[in-house]
Parts: C-alpha cells; structure tokens; sequence
C-alpha cells in the first residue's frame, strides 16, 4: 500500500512537470496585458503603441495596451507587481517608476528590486531646457547670465515635484550655481500652456512634447539634457557641451512582468522584445517620436536602477524632493 502510495504521488507529480512544461511551451495562448502607467497619449503611450504590434508578432498572440494611471506611475506599477506570474501581465514602465519612486516615497506599495522580472531596456529619451521668445537669451551661458543678474526674474515650470523634469533643472541649477524658483505643476501639458503664455519663463519637457511646443513660435528650445544632440532638435547643443562636461538625464523605458515569471517565459518575452527592437520599422518610428532605441537584457535593468538611484538621491534631498 505504502508503494503504492510513492507510486502516485512520483506520478502525479511527473505529470505536474509535464503539463507545467506543456503549457510554457505554448506560452502564450491569449492575449498579452501591456500595462501603461499613465493616461494615454503621452510618451509612454507612444512607445506603446509603437512596439506592442512587434511583440504581438512575434510571440503570436494579441499585445493589448491597458491604461493604469495614477499616483506617479504607482498605481499600475502595483497592480503589476501584484498580478499573477504567468507572462499575461507586463509593465511598460519608467525611470520614474523604478529609480525616482523610491527616492521620493518612503513607503511604496512595490519594491524596485524584488517586485518585478525584468523583460528588457526599450530606449529612453531626453529632455530639453525651454524658453519663452521674450527671454533675451539664446544659448546656455546667456541664460545663466541673466539668471545671475537678475534672480527675480526667473522661475520655470515642471510636470510636478519630484519629476524627471525636476531633477533634470535641479541638476543643472545646483551645477551651475544658481536657484530658480521651481513652479510645479500637474503634468506637462498645462506648464507648456503656462510657457507658451509668458506666465512662467522657463521649463523643461521631454524632447517629444517640446518638439511639438516649438512649432508654436512662442517657445525656444535652449539645450538637451541627452550626452549627444537630438536628432529632433539638431541644432540645439547638449548642456553637456553648453560648459558642463559630463551632464546627463535621460528618462528610460522598461518592459518587465511580476516577480516569479518563469524563466522560459521571461527568455520567450525577452526574445521578442529584442527582436522587435531590431526592426528597422519599428526604429524609425521611436526616432520619429524623439525615443533612441536602445535594447538592453534583464541583467541590465538592476544596475541601471541602482546607479540611477546613487546620482539621483542626494539631488532629491538637497532640493527636498521627499513626498509622504
């Protein structure tokens, strides 16, 4: 009887093995949630759109972009984090969810570390310094000198406190010496409005929405924050270049699932992540959209997140960027 029993207990586990490798083997059999953080038609959305159909392609199955707003990325992070780990739920997120939340937050719902499978690095973009026609500078330096001779004057618009566009102007402003009054608002659209008006003088925005910003003729773009000219903005030199060597801030996009995903999913999605990131298509239209391309493996996500967090950190608390 006792024989009997280890009989069908080796056997009901050989068939849990069996079936448990069946079913990755025909991963995936229905559709794939890719979950955007943040309302649709921003940036992320863009990227979103633009790689999903690859994925779909290439993993045979439907990439259906789901919107999870809210609370600076936290709430679709969390749901995420939270979901089953079975491939069907992925995170398009951002160096605002994995390095500046938990800078910012002292309690937060996920863990950058061990709340997530990384998939893979999609790219990243950069920002760019922007100014109102009215401001009698053109260039870098002739800004600073303005600003330094006239302090008062100056203030500049951000997507809200503890943003990438925030620590982008507190990196610059603490480099260059100088305080400028920071105006935080909720989202970018309505800092644009406000720069475009002449409420504010200054800002800084993605290169993707400041590229459209420009095409108004109220605003200048003054610098990029990229380490190499924009192609969308050709002309304008980094701040890097503009007298600070060695300047960088540049918001990437990671694609990653709940903590526990099997690794033969993980390398199934990592596969089509890289292949559709090799598809010259699918290059040409993240330029287009002002995103360099620029896959990275899983094992690239971690020191990413690490070193974003060691040079981010005490700009946050020099500029007390903390929320509760």
């Amino acid at each position: 009887m006792k024989n009997m029993k280890n009989l069908c207990s080796g056997l009901f586990i050989a068939l849990s093995v069996l079936f448990g490798q069946s079913a990755l083997a025909q991963y995936p059999t229905k559709p794939i949630r890719l979950v955007v953080p943040f309302a649709a038609g921003g940036t992320v959305d863009t990227v979103a759109r633009i790689i999903a159909p690859g994925l779909g392609d290439s993993l045979g199955q439907t990439v259906v972009i789901e919107y999870k707003a809210g609370a600076a990325t936290i709430v679709g992070a969390d749901y995420v984090a939270k979901s089953a780990p079975d491939g069907y739920t992925l995170l398009l997120g951002t160096a605002t969810t994995f390095s500046v939340n938990p800078i910012l937050y002292k309690k937060l719902p996920y863990n950058e570390e061990t709340s997530f499978t990384p998939i893979g690095i999609v790219g990243s973009t950069g920002l760019v310094l922007l100014a109102n026609q009215n401001v009698q500078a053109s260039t870098l330096a002739e800004l600073l000198k303005s600003i330094k001779a006239k302090p008062n004057d100056f203030s500049y618009g951000s997507h809200g406190k503890g943003s990438t566009v925030h620590f982008a102007a507190e990196m610059l402003w603490s480099s260059a010496k100088v305080n400028v009054v920071h105006v935080p608002y909720k989202g970018g659209a309505p800092a644009l409005t406000d720069l475009a008006a002449g409420q504010i003088p200054l800002g800084f925005d993605a290169i993707p929405a400041a590229a459209a910003a420009v095409k108004n003729g109220r605003i200048k773009p003054i610098a990029v924050t990229t380490s190499s000219r924009s192609p969308m903005f050709p002309d304008v030199p980094t701040i890097a270049e503009s007298g600070f060597p060695g300047f960088k801030m540049e918001s990437w996009f990671a694609i990653v699932g709940p903590s526990g995903l099997p690794s033969d999913i993980q390398q199934k999605l990592e596969k089509a992540l890289a292949t559709t990131l090799a598809n010259k298509e699918t290059l040409s239209k993240l330029a287009t959209a002002g995103i360099a391309p620029g896959f990275q493996p899983p094992g690239a996500y971690l020191p990413l997140v690490r070193s974003d967090i060691a040079k981010l950190k005490p700009i946050a608390e020099k500029a007390n960027m903390q929320q509760d």
